[in-house]
């Protein structure tokens, strides 16, 4: 992947379906991300949108190619991916998501170890270097993905709070 991922802003992952931002560019994202911060285990997420589903397939793709453990937590909010991601002690989680965004946008919010954000000064550009450049370290095994949509821990949280 040589081309310039114009996808990749200061705080997040946002660009135009399928030209700036589509499977092709999604899978390696997941797999720079599992590369860069070395995730035993990621939660994934995905908004409403027509293409959330496939491009969070496609990330999660990436994120056990590297070797990450997967658990894929279906629609949600973004801050239940931040919930469960600091909840079950995973080390990073990525929503799928383009926001506040036209429909025909989507993109992806990433956080690491805690529910820390990352954004350009925290590791957001170096992910967006080695996802441009494409070139994928081998790993001894693949990650599993799991699929877990329950969402009775998190809707706890929000009434004990």
């Amino acid at each position: 992947m040589t081309e310039h991922l114009c996808c990749f802003k200061a705080y997040d992952i946002r660009g135009r379906i399928p030209d700036q931002l589509n499977n092709d560019i999604a899978r390696p994202i997941g797999r720079t991300y599992g590369q860069f911060l070395r995730p035993s285990s990621v939660i994934v997420g995905h908004d409403v949108r027509l293409s959330s589903l496939e491009l969070a397939q496609a990330l999660s793709s990436g994120l056990t190619e590297s070797g990450a453990d997967v658990l894929d937590i279906g629609m949600c909010g973004t801050e239940e991916v931040y919930f469960q991601t600091f909840h079950r002690g995973f080390d990073g989680g990525i929503m799928v998501t383009a926001s506040h965004n036209p429909i025909d946008y989507n993109g992806m919010k990433l956080v690491r170890k805690g529910s820390r954000p990352i954004s350009g000064d925290t590791g957001l550009k170096e992910i967006a270097s080695l996802t441009e450049l494409g070139i994928f370290e081998v790993v001894s095994s693949h990650g599993s993905l799991a699929y877990d949509p329950d969402k009775s821990e998190y809707i706890s949280h929000l009434l004990d709070g």
